[in-house]
């Protein structure tokens, strides 16, 4: 298995309102398709605006191999997010760990834990940490009004 986690980014919100609005996948779908231009470079607009949504689901372009289809796994408010691979090529788990610092802020980073084999490794590393750091870089970026 191999894991890739983020830095850890600061948002100017409570944990809980954070929790809520990335817990709520139709709500996050649309809050992605409604982040600022200026706010997105041109290349990760493109990736933003093939994003699909449901209830308990999200997908993405995943390159070589198709889409990749995320389904809600665990939640724990207001501290833990996990989606789980469905259909994926490899077994796949994304967690987003929110830690309350304040009432008023609070800290998240992302994990992807991936089970490839050794010889993979090497290939995915670099765009699997990059993708990581791009997914809590975002986090940043959700309004969460």
């Amino acid at each position: 298995m191999a894991t890739y986690k983020s830095e850890t980014v600061g948002i100017a919100h409570p944990a809980t309102t954070v929790f809520n609005k990335l817990s709520n996948l139709e709500g996050l779908g649309n809050v992605i398709k409604n982040i600022p231009e200026d706010k997105i470079p041109a290349d990760q607009r493109a990736q933003l605006e093939q994003v699909q949504v449901t209830a308990d689901t999200i997908s993405f372009p995943g390159g070589p191999v198709g889409n990749i289809t995320l389904r809600l796994d665990e939640v724990k408010s207001p501290t833990l997010i996990s989606l789980v691979g469905q259909g994926t090529p490899v077994p796949l788990k994304m967690a987003m760990h929110i830690t309350p610092l304040t009432p008023d802020t609070c800290e998240a980073h992302v994990e992807i834990d991936l089970q490839i084999p050794a010889m993979l490794k090497p290939m995915i590393n670099g765009p699997m940490q990059k993708m990581t750091q791009q997914f809590a870089q975002m986090l940043r970026q959700v309004p969460m009004d």
